[in-house]
């Protein structure tokens, strides 16, 4: 089990708030916890475990082996739940990643990282996301002795390691290779995969894993401070952790109309235990939507 240690928690328990001195189990099997552990202990106080043995893949991978059928929240609060009872602790911690069509920007790569604390004790799930304009997601088809040079280049490989599978696998699956940062290992992949692959070709992706995908580490990275950020915000009500931003409001006026636009107007801000609401303006003041954006001018 990994653990930070209990030196400082003595000495920070009556600064970090609630959770100073209390532990929290982390839910991967990829090293997450070289991203996520420092920050929540350093905003929180929270001294952050993870579970030996934990098998998260039996909740979804990114090679497809295991389909995914929950949404991303639920599939994170799952391996939450998964950590937890491995190890007894009340406090639970996951973060779950989705990485294909950027959500807002055509044509591009794009990912979703949601992280999420379950706390048993005050009966409350966390959440928080962020999304990532630039991760290393990428793939290409290729014959055995095909040039790979550009690509390799582009990925950052072999910082940024592959992913080898038959293209046209039929029936039987085909072998899977992982994990693939060696140029000797790569072209051998290449070729057991396109052996088996209905037209010779295998497809070659980027390892998601956190522990194979560095820029992906980085992300988780920036993700747990703004989360450690929200989990340490007050409900102004309740005073219960992890207030924050629950949903928007469209509606911005037309710059050319007035009416209602489909562009953000408020961010609703919310308890994750109580009813308490309250909408807040645009952070970048905003105060009329392009016409572009308004369906009464472009119906």
């Amino acid at each position: 089990m990994s653990v930070r240690g209990t030196a400082h928690e003595a000495s920070t328990a009556n600064r970090h708030g609630c959770y100073a001195g209390h532990r929290a189990v982390l839910a991967t099997m990829h090293g997450k916890e070289a991203a996520i552990s420092a920050a929540l202990f350093e905003r929180l106080g929270l001294v952050v475990s993870t579970a030996p043995n934990l098998d998260t893949d039996v909740l979804g991978t990114f090679t497809g082996e295991v389909p995914r059928t929950g949404t991303i929240r639920e599939t994170a609060i799952a391996k939450a739940r998964l950590g937890m009872a491995a190890s007894g602790l009340p406090i639970g911690i996951a973060s779950e990643g989705s990485y294909g069509p950027h959500p807002h920007i055509p044509f591009i790569a794009g990912g979703i990282e949601l992280m999420v604390l379950i706390d048993d004790v005050r009966k409350i799930v966390v959440s928080e996301y962020l999304i990532e304009d630039s991760p290393v997601f990428d793939h290409v088809f290729a014959h055995p002795n095909d040039e790979l040079s550009a690509f390799l280049d582009r990925i950052g490989f072999p910082d940024h390691a592959l992913i080898v599978k038959a293209a046209e696998a039929g029936l039987a699956a085909g072998p899977v290779y992982k994990g693939l940062r060696g140029k000797q290992a790569l072209a051998s992949a290449i070729i057991h995969c396109a052996a088996h692959s209905r037209d010779g070709r295998t497809l070659i992706q980027t390892d998601m894993r956190a522990h194979m995908n560095p820029t992906r580490m980085a992300t988780l990275r920036r993700l747990a401070v703004i989360f450690a950020e929200r989990v340490s915000t007050p409900c102004p009500a309740c005073a219960m952790p992890g207030y924050g931003q629950v949903n928007v409001e469209t509606g911005l006026p037309c710059e050319a109309c007035g009416a209602a636009s489909i562009m953000v107007r408020h961010q609703v801000f919310g308890c994750v235990a109580c009813e308490h609401r309250e909408r807040r303006p645009r952070l970048d003041g905003l105060a009329y939507a392009d016409q572009g954006h308004c369906p009464e001018c472009n119906p």
